[in-house]
């Protein structure tokens, strides 16, 4: 397996759903991806059998990043929902689903961001849900904004929001990210563009659902995770 293929780590998804390891025009993947072929380290029983991450470990749900430290988030309101899925279109219920993002000036409440953006004192741009017995979530945010990130001359990354989603053992997480729906930036973005498949890279961008958005107040948007399958969602290395 050469340092650009994934093949043997997904041998159950179609080849160009996940990004390669190294991506040139994704710089940092240069410096981080394997020079030689991979080793394949078998799970040990304590993995696979270990406590669930479940919401008694990781804590309460915080489903609602509008409303912090006394105040209300600058922004626009969205709310965000969908279903976790395995590879047949079951449910995957009790997941641990951790999400962070940028606020609406495209800056995280991070001390290693520097970017020349405002702060929002009543945002801090992450929580928690657990998905329902039907596989579903439903979190209240703000729209992210855009921000420059230095991968090349005038590189900005488009509007999107991380996922973290915590499996059946301590050694089992996934990363992926939502886009937004007509965002100019995506044809531009290296780390967007690293998934070769043209149809997994559409399943990163959500839909916009007019069932969702709450009158007077909030749009809402709907993005489905499938873990595994032909139609899984693209995850980050």
């Amino acid at each position: 397996m050469s340092e650009t293929d994934n093949s043997e780590i997904y041998s159950d998804v179609p080849a160009g759903t996940h990004p390669a390891y190294a991506s040139p025009a994704y710089k940092s993947t240069i410096l981080r991806a394997p020079s030689r072929p991979l080793i394949r380290l078998p799970q040990t029983l304590t993995e696979v059998t270990g406590p669930r991450p479940g919401a008694e470990t990781v804590g309460p749900t915080l489903a609602d990043f509008t409303k912090c430290h006394g105040g209300e988030a600058v922004g626009e309101r969205i709310i965000v929902t969908g279903r976790v899925l395995d590879e047949d279109g079951r449910a995957v219920p009790n997941a641990v689903l951790e999400i962070w993002q940028a606020n609406a000036a495209g800056r995280y409440n991070h001390p290693v961001d520097r970017h020349d953006a405002p702060l929002d004192p009543h945002f801090d741009g992450s929580g928690r849900v657990t998905t329902a017995e039907d596989g579903a979530y439903r979190f209240q945010s703000i729209k992210p904004g855009a921000y420059p990130w230095k991968n090349h001359h005038n590189a900005w990354r488009p509007n999107h929001i991380h996922f973290s989603l915590f499996g059946p053992g301590v050694a089992t997480r996934l990363i992926t990210q939502m886009y937004f729906p007509g965002d100019p930036l995506l044809p531009l973005d290296p780390i967007y563009n690293s998934i070769p498949d043209a149809a997994a890279r559409a399943r990163l961008v959500s839909t916009f659902d007019i069932d969702v958005t709450q009158p007077e107040y909030a749009l809402g948007y709907r993005f489905d995770i499938v873990l595994r399958g032909r139609h899984a969602t693209p995850m980050e290395q």
